[in-house]
């Protein structure tokens, strides 16, 4: 059986998850018959850069589009002609896919120059695209960027880079450029609770939202993810929340909230015993702390100004959300910023530390120890 990302990949602009203005304007030149000869999505790993082209290749060369003025008003291809069947499947010979990692020279771009001069086979256009175009050599770009000024009209060109800054300024110049940000935890753990229910997965919320936290944005990481905890698993198809944190050796925020309601109430106690767990479960404390800044840097936004609930409820989920209100009210904010403070300091030491939960305890306990009722010594 596929790989849960390659069975729920979009097939269409409106599939995207958290990309609304490019999919609008993407849609409106395919409805307009604007689109352009190039064109540069950038953004973080497994955030739809490459499906996007795909789809857009589909678009450019769909039969169904050219030739029904009412279906073009949709702006989107009809995954039903042989041009978008062939794309999908990967056997069009005029879609040219390039991975610049590993084809980088000047010499695979003068390979596609000559390619790109002779006419379609199947398909009205060519549609070339190239990944990681950001690791294409000096030479390589200097050629492209010909390439780029006098296409032939029968060519189009989609670039996809996670480091836009490495594209010299000469290429983004002669291409509508689009970004792909990160996609919030929230929007990804809607993707997933739709591929579980078509899976006939059970699964926890909880472990749901830790696996669409642990995926940083990514949603194609997501789906992997969810695919690898399935396959622990077994037939019995039911996901909870401590057999997802075994199996990414992440911990839920139930596990962060839980130890700082600790630390700010001074249970001493209850943080070790909190930490010990960590240990116990094989939890990458380096993660951890970094998840635990982080989550700290949203409960300082909400306890400066509730009105950042709004702005937050974007990204996290209803019940995180609710856990930071609740958590608020245990500590003052300056007690908070300190803590961050400590925890961002203890990150640097972690880092390189063949012993990385030494110095989070030791931040923990010197933290609490400088805490009024803390019971820690």
């Amino acid at each position: 059986m596929p790989a849960f990302y390659r069975t729920y990949r979009p097939k269409n602009l409106s599939q995207l998850v958290g990309h609304e203005m490019t999919v609008a304007t993407l849609k409106n030149a395919a409805r307009y018959d604007r689109i352009a000869h190039a064109y540069l999505f950038h953004g973080s790993r497994g955030t739809g850069k490459t499906t996007t082209a795909r789809i857009l290749a589909k678009i450019i060369n769909c039969e169904k589009r050219r030739m029904n003025d009412k279906f073009r008003e949709e702006g989107e291809p009809c995954n039903e002609c042989s041009a978008c069947r062939e794309i999908d499947a990967g056997r069009a010979l005029d879609i040219v896919e390039i991975d610049a990692a590993s084809n980088r020279g000047i010499d695979e771009i003068r390979a596609l120059q000559e390619g790109m001069k002779l006419s379609p086979i199947s398909l009205p256009c060519k549609v070339f695209i190239i990944d990681e175009v950001h690791m294409l050599t000096t030479p390589a770009f200097n050629a492209l960027l010909k390439t780029l000024e006098e296409p032939p009209a029968h060519a189009r060109f989609i670039l996809a880079t996670t480091e836009i800054d490495k594209v010299p300024a000469t290429i983004i110049s002669r291409v509508q450029v689009f970004p792909f940000r990160k996609l919030p935890a929230a929007q990804i753990a809607g993707k997933l609770t739709r591929v579980a229910e078509s899976e006939k997965l059970k699964i926890e919320p909880a472990a749901l939202e830790l696996i669409a936290a642990a995926a940083d944005g990514s949603l194609r990481d997501a789906e992997s993810l969810l695919d690898q905890v399935a396959a622990f698993t077994g037939e019995e198809n039911e996901i909870t929340l401590s057999g997802a944190e075994q199996i990414i050796g992440q911990a839920g925020y139930q596990r962060l909230a839980e130890l700082l309601k600790f630390i700010f109430t001074g249970d001493g106690e209850g943080a070790l015993k909190a930490i010990h767990k960590l240990k116990e479960g094989g939890t990458d404390i380096v993660q951890f702390n970094k998840n635990m800044i982080n989550w700290l840097g949203h409960l300082l936004a909400m306890t400066a100004n509730p009105k950042m609930e709004e702005v937050l409820a974007r990204e996290l989920v209803r019940e995180e959300i609710k856990t930071l209100k609740q958590l608020a009210e245990t500590a003052a904010l300056a007690r908070q910023i300190e803590l961050t403070k400590t925890l961002i300091a203890a990150h640097r030491e972690m880092r390189y530390s063949p012993f990385a939960f030494i110095p989070f305890e030791v931040a923990v306990v010197e933290f609490m120890s400088n805490q009024k009722h803390s019971n820690i010594l």
